[in-house]
Parts: structure tokens; C-alpha cells; sequence
């Protein structure tokens, strides 16, 4: 959380982390491409060998208010392949709230369950645990016909029942539900907080 006490803003930091290829990016390119253009920053990506990062920032004025400010989200995206650790860590430093886009297809579980455990350990370096950071879990590419069945995804993967959605990214569908839950959750958990 950053607040610009020139231009009444609190800023929010909002993570899509996940494994390599499990729709991360596509996520937020739906995201900005379906925000009003006077609301948002510009799309940026870093690209690296074999991934990339995206970020790109949006004033949120639906949800009202926050500690008096108005709301700004910035929105990145880690690149998911293992080699990229530290700039995983980097990326995470300073988050809010996070969204972990599971792939669904069933031979991805176990990378799903080894990302999830490095975005844990990460979390734990910095002092922080999943258990008290605001969570959404979202199963993308659900529309696949390898895709693994919701109940075995929710059992493998969200062990602290956290908001869950299916979702098919490159449709947008469950995109922005996904969104407007760890807004919800991110708004929440600072005002308790304050």
C-alpha cells in the first residue's frame, strides 16, 4: 500500500501469480483491454527469454472511498518458470492482495502444487503468510476436455477455502469476477486493519 497525499490516492498492489503458460498474462491483457481507457495506465511488459511480466495500473472509484483516498490498483502479472525466482520475490515485495491462476488440465497439477509452494515460501520471507493475505484462486483454461473436475481442483488446491472460480481466460470468462473478489478482499482487509 502506497498513499500519494498530493493526489489523494492510495495505491494497492495485486498479483497474478501462478505457473508457467496458466493464463496469468492473458488475464490481464482481458483486464486492460476491457477498462475504460481514461481510467488506466499503460500496458507495460518486460519480456524475458521464455516469459513475460505485465503491469499496468487503473483507478477502481466503484468501490468508494479507502482510508479517505481514492483507489489505484497496479496490476502485475510473475513470470511463472522456476529460473525466475528472485524476480518473483521482487514482484511480490509490497503486495496487497493475490490472485493464483491455477492451470486446469490435469497433467499441470503438480506444477500448480509447486508454484503454490514457492509463492508460500516467498510469502514467509517476507514475514507474511497465505493464511493472511487476501486470496483468490482461480482453475483457468476449465474449458478444456483434460481439464481435472472442479471438487478435485478445490480439494488439491485451496486448503485455506478461499473465493474460487472456474474461468477461461481467453474468453474472459470468470476474469472479472476473479477481480472484483480480490478488490473486495484487498479493500476489506485494509479497512480492518486500519
Amino acid at each position: 500500500m502506497f498513499i500519494n497525499w498530493a493526489q489523494q490516492e492510495i495505491t494497492l498492489k495485486i498479483v497474478y501469480y501462478g505457473p508457467g503458460l496458466s493464463g496469468k498474462t492473458t488475464n490481464l491483457r482481458y483486464i486492460y483491454s476491457h477498462i475504460d481507457a481514461s481510467k488506466r495506465g499503460e500496458l507495460i511488459t518486460l519480456n524475458t527469454k521464455e516469459d513475460r511480466t505485465l503491469f499496468f495500473d487503473f483507478l477502481q472509484l466503484e468501490v468508494g472511498k479507502i482510508l479517505g483516498k481514492k483507489p489505484r490498483f497496479n496490476l502485475y502479472t510473475v513470470p511463472g518458470q522456476v529460473y525466475y525466482a528472485h524476480s518473483r520475490r521482487i514482484i511480490l515485495s509490497g503486495v496487497d492482495g493475490i490472485v493464483f491462476v491455477a492451470d486446469s488440465q490435469r497433467e499441470r497439477m503438480e506444477d500448480n502444487l509447486n508454484t503454490l509452494l514457492d509463492l508460500e515460501q516467498n510469502l514467509i520471507t517476507m514475514g507474511r503468510t497465505l493464511q493472511d493475505m487476501p486470496l483468490v484462486l482461480q482453475f483457468n483454461k476449465s474449458d478444456l476436455p483434460n481439464s481435472a473436475n472442479f471438487e478435485l481442483l478445490q480439494q488439491r488446491l485451496n486448503f485455506y477455502r478461499v473465493p474460487h472460480f472456474n474461468s477461461v481466460a481467453t474468453t474472459g470468462i470468470g476474469v472479472f469476477e476473479t477481480l472484483k473478489m480480490i478488490i473486495n478482499q484487498v479493500v476489506n482487509h485494509i479497512q480492518s486493519h486500519a
